[in-house]
């Protein structure tokens, strides 16, 4: 180590580094673990986690280090790999350091984001296993997702075929479901713009209810919402009973309870509740547990993960989704609310060529080489795109945490260019690392670690944006204008009558604000890049996830399910006959 990342590809990395990897076996004794608390899955395993929970319950709580992003580009700016080379730079001074990261869904890791497992040096292993499945919760949550909607398509095919007297011999009582108002859909976990939207139920009465019909992609699941906020397996069996599957025809939800399938759901994800093991190319150990949807969802690694990282590691880092304004705000208002955990430091990971893109560097287009703005020195371009880094070092202070900007370091970037966002980030108040993880694992990532040590040792003042009491449209208001830079919130009147109806049910009290908007900008326009100025966020409807519990402005349109692209990633992936060996992950 480190390997040769520029000839080698991210998975020719992985297959050395796994040659070294620690077995369960040496995982358990390098980790002080007991015996029973360790759950083999071939050469990996799963953490019981209220086994060392229980077993570490009195000990203090390590140091809680968040890694966030500026808005993101088609150029990437490198979460996860920053995340695996922070662990790798606190190995490599000899601290006791692991992680938490999000597992990667098999649409995006088969189509043109690629698998979210880092890179270069600075990488998930083995990479394999993490981009296929790994040990089965995504396949698990699918099962008991999509029985929630066998169980509703049975249940209003007999309806229809059955009086209330048959029903009642059948131990069935009259739903009455609205078949224009069911809420939820199918899920696979790929992307298929095909099934966006489709009709069930074809053939004769005995072939299902007939009515339209819709896929999601798996993460985007409100199972996988819960499995990333709740506490322990009982939290995870209260809220399945209380998802909201359809409406009546009298405008009363139907739930997962109504239909009698939440111990059934509870059943097929009782495995999903522990994370699973994985490590750094360096070997620091990582969990890898949940991997819901940014927008609808919290976006974030699990918090049961998180819980059992404090308690196993000196200091534990966990990534947020998206940039600051998204990831990281729920991070701060629903995750750390709902956790009860304060983080010590939050690391924007930060690239040069991304914040020239944000100063309004041209267009990059898939397949061809990147224009020259990119990879020579343009600290015009540049320092156009600084304020965008400003912008989130200024929501992260906001909260109170310690900011620090991570300089994610490519062979292009020049010496003006780095001192130049370094003086931005620390005129900021952000303390400011370059960070070489990428091409040099830990021993390029030593200045960002030291850094991240330094300020977790400073206190901060964490404070969440808004108390419980908010009212949701004054919650609203603030994210829009202290976290996006909105001058205010306009609501269309369907909206705003949505709003004010939740407002006054005391039911809705406790619900998180899950805002939902594109990633892609500040505002609610994608193409709005830098820091717009001079708008007002639109919110057009509410989503209510009843389960996971919550509220779900939308500003703009979002589809659960995504597309693949002309040149996906699985025309490249391919296994080897002799050693079975998989190649072409990236």
């Amino acid at each position: 180590m480190p390997y040769d990342a520029v000839k080698m590809k991210d998975w020719q990395i992985s297959e050395a580094a796994e040659e070294n990897m620690p077995t369960p076996e040496q995982w358990g004794e390098k980790l002080g673990l007991q015996k029973d608390e360790i759950i083999p899955y071939g050469r990996l395993c799963k953490l019981d986690f209220m086994k060392i929970i229980e077993r570490l319950k009195s000990k203090p709580d390590g140091k809680y280090i968040e890694v966030t992003a500026i808005t993101p580009t088609p150029l990437g700016e490198g979460k996860s790999t920053t995340s695996c080379g922070l662990m790798e730079g606190l190995g490599k001074r000899k601290k006791n350091v692991g992680g938490a990261l999000r597992q990667p869904s098999g649409g995006p890791s088969m189509n043109i984001k690629g698998t979210a497992a880092g890179g270069g040096n600075a990488l998930l292993i083995p990479m394999t296993e993490f981009s296929l499945g790994l040990t089965g919760d995504i396949n698990d949550l699918m099962n008991a997702h999509n029985l929630a909607m066998v169980a509703l398509n049975a249940r209003m095919q007999h309806e229809r075929n059955y009086d209330d007297a048959e029903l009642a011999k059948r131990k069935l009582r009259r739903l009455d479901v609205d078949p224009t108002r069911v809420e939820m859909g199918w899920i696979i976990d790929f992307c298929a713009q095909g099934l966006r939207n489709i009709i069930i139920g074809l053939g004769g009465k005995m072939d299902g209810f007939l009515m339209q019909s819709k896929f999601g992609i798996a993460v985007s699941s409100e199972l996988m919402a819960m499995l990333s906020i709740v506490r322990d397996l009982a939290d995870l069996r209260e809220r399945m009973d209380k998802i909201t599957v359809a409406f009546d025809k009298k405008g009363k939800p139907v739930t997962t309870g109504d239909l009698e399938v939440g111990g059934a759901m509870t059943a097929w994800m009782r495995n999903t509740i522990n994370p699973t093991l994985m490590c750094t190319a360096e070997y620091q150990p990582c969990l890898v547990h949940a991997g819901p949807f940014a927008n609808i969802a919290v976006g974030q690694s699990s918090i049961i993960a998180d819980r059992i990282g404090l308690k196993m590691f000196d200091y534990h880092v966990t990534e947020s989704g998206f940039a600051a304004d998204i990831g990281f705000e729920k991070f701060w208002n629903v995750k750390c609310r709902l956790s009860g955990l304060i983080p010590h430091v939050s690391v924007l990971t930060t690239t040069i060529r991304a914040l020239k893109m944000h100063g309004g560097g041209p267009k990059v287009v898939a397949g061809l080489p990147l224009p020259d703005s990119y990879t020579k020195e343009d600290l015009k371009l540049l320092e156009k795109g600084l304020p965008n880094m400003v912008h989130h070092i200024n929501t992260i202070r906001a909260a109170g945490i310690n900011p620090v900007v991570c300089i994610n370091a490519f062979h292009t970037d020049t010496k003006d260019e780095i001192a130049m966002v370094r003086k931005a980030a620390e005129a900021a108040g952000a303390r400011c690392a370059l960070s070489e993880h990428w091409a040099k694992g830990g021993d390029g990532a030593l200045e960002l670690a030291d850094v991240v040590m330094d300020a977790c040792n400073e206190k901060n003042d964490f404070k969440f944006l808004y108390p419980l009491e908010t009212k949701l449209r004054e919650r609203v208001e603030k994210i829009a204008k202290v976290v996006y830079g909105a001058d205010g919130v306009s609501w269309t009147p369907d909206a705003e009558a949505k709003a004010k109806m939740l407002e006054n049910d005391p039911q809705y009290s406790d619900y998180a604000t899950m805002m939902v908007k594109t990633h892609l900008s500040l505002s609610h326009v994608p193409e709005w890049k830098g820091v717009p100025k001079g708008w007002t966020l639109p919110v057009r409807d509410i989503l209510i996830y009843s389960g996971s519990k919550f509220l779900c402005p939308m500003a703009g349109t979002i589809s659960l399910m995504p597309g693949t692209s002309s040149d996906p990633a699985y025309r490249k992936v391919d296994v080897d006959v002799k050693t079975g060996n998989v190649s072409g992950l990236f």
